[in-house]
């Protein structure tokens, strides 16, 4: 009987031990993400030429979807994971893919809280580098920039963040090459870092451009709030490989450097509690060391955004890009060859 009570006892403890640990632990569940489509026309072209502006995402003129977006995370504790699906033509774009299976994962990642101040995270997760982001609730502009388009969307690694004070933070990163989201078959290896001070943040990427790599890319962003309603947000990149590539994809030299560079400014005005109006003004061209005359843009996107109940934002844009030095980049409804394109777009985000 003494055995069967001590034994009674033991098991209470270790039950009574375990819920206590499980009372402890916090445990946190959520589901948030996004829906969006929009309409666009061309005002300086025909709608149906299959013209468009050339930068990721809402390249299609009529009544278009962008991307559905469904975000699942959980934290245990110090631990924890994030499931990010998307769907639609601005998912598929993002993942590079048309599959229906890897197609819609945009991110998946687990991650370690291993101090206050540090963080571990193992998988697959958007890009540090640049000011604008794939979901487009996060954006003021509907339309991406080409700064935006040209770096990578994403990175399959491992990646660090620190904490080091309350104004300075540190990430570094290691990764398959540029935009290799799944696996990397070449050996090769990309790193990143990204230094940040009170919302600004310097971001380096490195990669040996072989493969069709990103290459080198040093980035700026960050923004200042100017007043109480208005902000200015900044981004500047500058990026170049050292390679030459034959028909066959193989390496012709390492000394012809070449890449893209560019700066947009993102002043906006918050003219009520629902309302606000901003501009991109983006300057965006290339270079290389044996090349004269390559072709650079100026690109100014004006758009409103109206919030109905917190969830509902409507989003009226116009766009306008401008080409130095490529004069057939577009061509209006007579066929004639043009270097700017103008279109409005009115787009519709709903976030959960």
């Amino acid at each position: 009987m003494k055995k069967l009570l001590t034994l009674a006892l033991l098991l209470t403890s270790i039950v009574l031990t375990a819920q206590d640990s499980e009372e402890t632990t916090e445990k946190k569940f959520s589901i948030s993400g996004s829906v969006d489509a929009y309409y666009q026309t061309l005002l300086t072209a025909s709608d149906d030429s299959g013209q468009s502006f050339g930068t990721a995402f809402a390249g299609q003129t009529g009544f278009a979807l962008g991307m559905g977006n469904l975000i699942a995370s959980y934290e245990s504790g110090k631990v924890g994971a994030v499931l990010d699906l998307v769907t639609g033509p601005r998912g598929e774009g993002a993942t590079f893919s048309n599959d229906i299976v890897d197609g819609i994962v945009n991110q998946a990642y687990v991650y370690w809280n291993v101090s206050e101040g540090t963080t571990l995270t193992f998988g697959r997760f958007n890009t540090f580098l640049g000011y604008e982001v794939i979901a487009p609730a996060a954006n003021f502009n509907y339309s991406t920039s080409y700064l935006f388009s040209s770096g990578p969307f994403s990175h399959m690694g491992i990646k660090a963040d620190f904490a080091l004070s309350d104004d300075f933070s540190l990430m570094l990163a290691i990764t398959n090459p540029w935009d290799t989201n799944n696996t990397s078959t070449t050996g090769e290896y990309a790193f990143g870092a990204q230094l940040g001070y009170s919302g600004q943040y310097l971001n380096l990427y490195y990669d040996s451009g072989a493969n069709n790599g990103l290459g080198f890319e040093i980035d700026y962003t960050g923004g200042f709030d100017l007043s109480d309603d208005f902000f200015l947000g900044i981004n500047a990149a500058y990026q170049t490989t050292s390679y030459v590539y034959d028909d066959d994809g193989s390496v012709l030299s390492d000394d012809f450097k070449n890449g893209f560079y560019g700066a947009a400014l993102y002043p906006q005005f918050a003219a009520s509690e629902d309302f606000s109006i901003g501009l991109r003004g983006e300057y965006f061209g290339y270079h290389a060391e044996e090349g004269d005359d390559l072709p650079s843009v100026f690109a100014a996107t004006l758009t409103g955004s109206y919030t109905v109940e917190s969830n509902l934002i409507i989003k009226p844009e116009i766009r306008l890009d401008s080409w130095s030095n490529w004069d057939d980049r577009y061509f209006d409804a007579d066929g004639e060859d043009m270097s700017s394109l103008a279109a409005f777009t009115l787009a519709a985000i709903y976030t959960f």
